[in-house]
């Protein structure tokens, strides 16, 4: 991906805040019933790197499988972890979903010139949206957790800007054999531009015996509250 001079700027901000920075550490008492010393998670949407090394630090026994197609995201995650000296992440170049194949990522463009990273999405592309569009691979995680030889996992963080339920379709399998809990973005508008909805994503979680809760208060959400994060645990089996 050729830059402009502005956003080889971005670039190295992006890349000072990657290394620099912990974001989301405010979540750690969330998430520690869910991420033992050793456990096992997958990072779906990993960005720059922020839940990963998170996750990483938490888990320094365990291991973390981060998901991200955006190439420019990997060119300031890869970096950021080896600075870091986090050894324990695995960052694999391609997007969950429902299905194997490839599909177009959009990057946003900001007003300024640089890259909306954060926001990339699979979605259909807005009509007035000005983007840049690569073309990207697509795994199941199912395939990946037959591939990898995955005998564990403990927690899911999806943040896909409405990919979400689409990610976790293709993990059936490997939810019904692990029961890991997850933590979500669940956006309406976002998910009705991948076809999906909220309720259809918890209805469908519901089935398969997960029960939802608000972040980062873990207040009870037994259908969906608004925008917002969600943490879910396994309950029952389907």
């Amino acid at each position: 991906m050729r830059l402009t001079t502005r956003q080889r700027a971005s670039w190295l901000a992006h890349l000072f805040k990657a290394s620099t920075q912990q974001h989301h550490g405010e979540l750690r008492a969330l998430f520690a019933p869910h991420v033992p010393p050793d456990a096992v998670v997958v990072d779906v949407g990993a960005h720059a790197g922020q839940f990963s090394k998170l996750f990483a630090r938490m888990a320094p026994a365990g291991h973390v499988y981060a998901f991200e197609p955006s190439a420019y995201a990997r060119s300031i995650m890869t970096p950021a972890l080896r600075l870091n000296r986090i050894m324990n992440v695995t960052l694999t170049a391609a997007g969950l979903s429902d299905s194997v194949g490839r599909l177009t990522l959009h990057t946003p463009l900001k007003r300024s010139g640089a890259l909306g990273f954060g926001v990339a999405h699979l979605g259909a592309a807005g009509a007035d949206s000005d983007t840049i569009d690569q073309t990207v691979e697509l795994t199941t995680l199912d395939d990946f957790a037959a591939l990898e030889g995955l005998e564990r996992l403990d927690l899911i963080k999806a943040d896909v800007e409405g990919w979400e339920m689409r990610a976790l379709k293709g993990g059936q399998e490997t939810l019904a054999r692990f029961r890991p809990s997850l933590y979500l973005e669940i956006d309406e508008a976002l998910l009705s531009r991948a076809g999906d909805s909220p309720g259809a994503l918890f209805d469908w979680l519901g089935a398969l015996g997960y029960r939802g809760y608000q972040a980062p208060d873990a207040r009870p959400a037994p259908r969906w509250a608004g925008t917002g994060d969600y943490l879910f645990t396994a309950t029952r089996r389907p």
